[in-house]
């Protein structure tokens, strides 16, 4: 038996684990890594499973090639032969711009993924670039273009110091924080109320977060805007501001958030006036505070402007780059994307709906109008890294039915699944335990600065091919440099690139050092892992990958420390408080405010043991409070008659699915979780468990106005019994 020290690639959390192998290299045991001196030993189910995950015998280890509707298995080098005809073929015949490529949420979570997706997009060579960020977190990111010039700029919640957490749609104690990595978030939200914190949960449902807070207060799904505008009105009327910062828009704010009184907003949020006044106020008397959105509020109407309103209360209590507030982190390599960059957005539009370009890529909200709306620059072919589609994406179906469409499709990734069946091609990547593995973004945005380095725990098998060489691969076929371009070739002109950059950005620890002399000296045993080293050199503590390797269990870099002004990329040098371009969806807001709510709307649900759609063919995963139910509060149910199912309805789908009638959902709202709908699947443990398809319900066409992120919560639905002789079949 051996010994291997693995950062958790399942979700956010980064958590440290230490794994038993056998001489075969079969998992025996997986732990938390007590030595981590961020997770400490902290492990959640999901971690506990990474070697049935890892060892399911379900994922694919050979290419796939599809002919009709049979999948048979290829070589790598007949796969990349069809996808140099198929792709070249579209190219030829429609140009560059009727190739999308569309990169999911592991692609921000793998060494290969994160190092080689922008090359990938840039060598296609079309505007037609999709990603994950539009589904859950787009908004953020355009927030913080808006106020700080800066779309990477996304602040965290101090959670180790501060006195008052104030958690709005989200629930990092099941999800373990999102945008906010925090391992052990549940033992951190523990230690703030030991040492006599408050916290305080809004949201629709009263989540496991909510369960351990000391308020809980309901919400209406999709009136977050409101809420928060409500706070910062009565922060101004009554002056309980404490601005520290140099900003600019005082005056506008305060002429933006005049009619967005307490008394105003409360019947559109279902929050009473008297509880919006108290907790401005107990934001404002709090020693520190710190105001943490997500999921809930990001994949709603007016998202944008809800994200921007948390970072206004932040900084009008004074709680912004400062120590128990909110805070930025400063990760251990040279910042992605290669330093800070003035935001800029909308330099291009979507062909069918206008939709502007945000961070070099359009939203997935609009992907299937590409693929079914004939005419130039129609989208024929589709390049998907690590992503499912068909259950991800708002009207998933709808997409799937345009996929079906498409001239030619390869996907990356380990599972035949709902949307890789569609396919023509498929090339799996490694198992996890076989890449190295140093997550690149998370270290962006930890609560705590900290960084480790994962070798792999198992060689490749002579079958398989690295993740740095299949992207590779496609890059350069992309390229027209055709099936057979050495791989060799593209990842030395990406650590060049790499390089040419690290020595030349201000602020890199390698500026002006000879970019020949710093390759001579890179140590790895992978191109990724050159490429880690360089950027480890060039970040602000001036690490090696040695050094990472000799501290196995990861390194303790400090508290986060106030660091705005390295941050911050407007022209002006100020943080901007009223973004003219967020005027209008104040304007669409305000007009709202009398407007009565839909009679049921649907929200979606975080599930501690499950992850999007990948978890499910897991055994010790599925099951009990893992299982796809309608939950329901009590009184709709005996209202609308409902049985043991329910059908519900939304303009674009229907779904029949089993009721959960729970007192923890408001009245008027019921809850789906996301990543379910496996029926047919060809991952038996999922077929066994399908559930249903939450995004049959959503619909494509609605979409937050400014950033175009995917509406999933909020939706309105009706809601009916379902016939015994429907629910049976």
């Amino acid at each position: 038996m051996r010994t291997a020290y693995r950062t958790c690639p399942i979700c956010d959390a980064i958590c440290g684990l230490r794994l038993t192998l056998d001489d075969d290299g079969k998992v025996l045991s997986v732990r938390g890594d007590q030595d981590d001196p961020f997770s400490k030993g902290y492990i959640c189910p999901k971690g506990a499973s990474l070697g049935q995950l890892d060892e399911d015998p379900d994922r694919l280890r050979r290419p796939m090639i599809r002919t009709g509707e049979q999948w048979r298995e290829a070589s790598w080098e007949e796969a990349f032969a069809e996808i140099d005809r198929g792709l070249s073929g579209v190219i030829e015949a429609h140009g560059r711009q009727s190739v999308a490529t569309y990169f999911g949420n592991p692609t921000f979570h793998t060494m290969g993924g994160i190092l080689y997706r922008g090359a990938l997009a840039q060598a296609v060579g079309s505007p037609n670039v999709y990603s994950a960020s539009s589904i859950d977190q787009l908004p953020k990111h355009v927030a913080c273009g808006l106020m700080f010039g800066n779309g990477l700029g996304i602040s965290v919640p101090d959670v180790d110091r501060t006195d008052y957490l104030f958690v709005l749609g989200a629930n990092p104690a099941e999800s373990h924080g999102s945008l906010a990595v925090a391992p052990d978030f549940p033992g951190r939200l523990k230690a703030l109320r030991r040492r006599g914190g408050k916290l305080v949960v809004v949201d629709p449902r009263r989540t496991r977060t909510a369960d351990m807070a000391d308020e809980h207060v309901f919400s209406r799904p999709g009136t977050d805007s409101f809420l928060l505008f409500g706070i910062v009105h009565t922060l101004l009327a009554e002056n309980l501001t404490s601005v520290d910062l140099d900003v600019e828009g005082m005056d506008e704010l305060r002429e933006l958030a005049a009619e967005f009184s307490p008394e105003a907003v409360a019947p559109a949020c279902g929050v009473p006036a008297a509880t919006i006044e108290r907790l401005a106020r107990e934001l404002a008397a709090a020693p520190t505070a710190a105001v943490y959105s997500r999921v809930g509020s990001c994949t709603a109407d007016f998202s944008t402007l809800s994200q921007w309103l948390v970072d206004v209360i932040n900084i009008l209590t004074g709680n912004f780059d400062r120590p128990g507030g909110v805070m930025f982190a400063k990760a251990a390599t040279l910042q992605m994307p290669w330093g800070p960059k003035p935001f800029t957005y909308g330099r291009w539009q979507s062909r069918v709906r206008g939709l502007p370009e945000m961070l070099d890529e359009f939203p997935v909200a609009t992907l299937a109008d590409e693929i079914e709306t004939p005419g130039e620059g129609q989208v024929r072919a589709l390049l998907a890294v690590a992503g499912n589609l068909v259950l991800s994406a708002p009207n998933g179906p709808r997409l799937g039915k345009a996929m079906q469409s498409l001239e030619f499709m390869v996907c990356v990734d380990p599972y035949l699944n709902e949307t890789t069946k569609l396919a023509n091609v498929i090339l799996p990547p490694p198992r996890m335990l076989q890449m190295p593995h140093y997550d690149l973004l998370e270290t962006m945005i930890t609560v705590r600065n900290y960084a480790r380095f994962s070798t792999p725990a198992l060689p490749l098998e002579d079958d398989q091919m690295s993740e740095e060489d299949i992207m590779a691969r496609l890059v350069l076929i992309a390229m027209g440099k055709g099936a057979d371009a050495d791989p060799a070739e593209f990842h030395e002109m990406l650590l060049g690139g790499l390089l040419g950059l690290a020595t030349q950005l201000p602020g890199s620890s390698l500026q002006g050092a000879d970019p020949g002399e710093v390759r001579a000296g890179l140590e790895g045993n992978s191109p990724p892992e050159l490429m880690l080293d360089a950027l480890l050199k060039a970040g602000p503590y001036r690490l090696t990958l040695a050094d990472l390797r000799a501290k196995p269990s990861g390194i303790d870099l400090g508290a986060l420390e106030p660091r705005l002004p390295e941050v911050l990329c407007t022209p002006e040098g100020r943080v901007r408080m009223a973004p003219p371009e967020l005027v209008p969806e104040v304007e669409r807001l305000r007009g709202l405010l009398d407007t009565p709510a839909p009679d049921m709307v649907l929200i979606g649900r975080r599930q501690l043991r499950s992850n999007n759609s990948w978890l499910h063919n897991v055994p010790s995963l599925v099951g009990g409070s893992n299982s796809c139910t309608l939950q329901v509060n009590p009184g709709d149910v005996a209202k609308l008659g409902l049985g043991s199912h329910a059908r519900v309805r939304s303009a674009v789908g229907e779904v029949i699915a089993p009721v959960e009638p729970t007192e923890t959902i408001m009245p008027g709202v019921v809850s789906l979780p996301h990543g379910w709908g496996h029926a047919g699947s060809d991952q038996r443990v999922a077929a066994r468990h399908p559930g249903v398809n939450v995004n049959a319900l959503t619909d494509s066409s609605t979409a937050d106005p400014i950033s175009g992120n995917a509406v999933f919560n909020g939706v309105p639905v009706t809601v009916s019994p379902a016939p015994d002789s429907v629910a049976a079949g």
